[in-house]
């Protein structure tokens, strides 16, 4: 009963004596319980968070300068590691790749426009090596094919005529305009979302027939998929062709990519005792084409 009293007596007196509750400025904070994690949380993120989305270009304005990334080793923004084996490694920065081929530097031309090959070099970021081209008052990151050096023209359309057109390497066009058997990379599942596929080192895809103002293209999984004809793709093979024959030498290498070694307690089945022959899974199609309605 004497702490009760006592108690209220304190409330009364802070009420009398303090500002009243509607003049004291409140800021919103979120309501956590006892082994919960809060609803609102500041998140500080990066370059390599900015940029993992395709569509980053809505988001970010576009630079050629390499942006700082900061490193993670695996962990998300609570600090628990969601990705194992990354850690460590040489500082890199990371290039802007428009993977939009089929974007004019002059607004409201989409007619098609050359540009020109500056530099070809390393990319810490992936596999493949990278090309800065320029064309009227613009430069850009794209991903270098493999004969791609300084000084060729390249050149980038996005009409499909009657006649399929004869394209040399670097070249982005609709994959309905390049005849039966091109090697393409950097292809597209959506038409302006940008080359989501065959884009690492040294792979192709090759387009197998049109159907229907479709195109079936089959990956270097030898997986079959298909897409509408307005899809763009560049003509050509992926550059670093010999990236899979790289030689790692040592256990240190592996540290400079930034990969941590595993813990020794968990060994995985390698498939040294055999393997099993599963067949191809089925052609993955973007497409929605309308289905034959029986009538009964």
């Amino acid at each position: 009963m004497a702490l009760s009293s006592l108690t209220r007596a304190f409330g009364a007196l802070l009420l009398s004596s303090g500002p009243r509750l509607s003049q004291i400025p409140l800021s919103p904070k979120p309501f956590c319980l006892a082994g919960q994690h809060c609803a609102y949380r500041e998140i500080n993120t990066s370059a390599v968070l900015s940029t993992s989305n395709p569509l980053w270009k809505c988001r970010i304005k576009y630079t050629v300068r390499p942006v700082g990334m900061k490193k993670t080793g695996g962990r998300d923004h609570t600090g628990r590691i969601r990705v194992h084996g990354i850690g460590g490694g040489h500082k890199q920065r990371y290039r802007m790749i428009d993977f939009r081929r089929l974007n004019s530097p002059l607004e409201g031309e989409p007619s098609p426009f050359e540009e020109k090959v500056i530099l070809v070099r390393y990319d810490p970021c992936r596999s493949a090596d990278i090309a800065l081209v320029a064309g009227g008052k613009r430069k850009r990151w794209i991903i270098a094919t493999e004969n791609m050096k300084a000084g060729d023209i390249i050149k980038t359309s996005g009409e499909i005529g009657r006649m399929a057109v004869l394209a040399n390497e670097g070249d982005a066009y609709p994959v309905g305009a390049l005849p039966v058997g091109t090697l393409i990379n950097n292809l597209e599942s959506h038409p302006g979302k940008g080359a989501q596929y065959i884009r690492a080192a040294g792979t192709c895809g090759v387009i197998l027939r049109k159907v229907n103002k479709t195109v079936i293209i089959q990956l270097p999984s030898k997986r079959q998929m298909q897409v509408m004809e307005t899809c763009v793709a560049t003509v050509g093979r992926v550059s670093n062709i010999d990236h899979n024959k790289r030689v790692i030498g040592k256990a240190g290498r592996n540290r400079w990519l930034g990969k941590r070694p595993s813990s020794g307690l968990w060994h995985r089945k390698g498939g040294w005792a055999g393997r099993k022959i599963r067949p191809l899974p089925p052609m993955k199609s973007y497409v929605n084409l309308p289905q034959a309605s029986s009538n009964a």
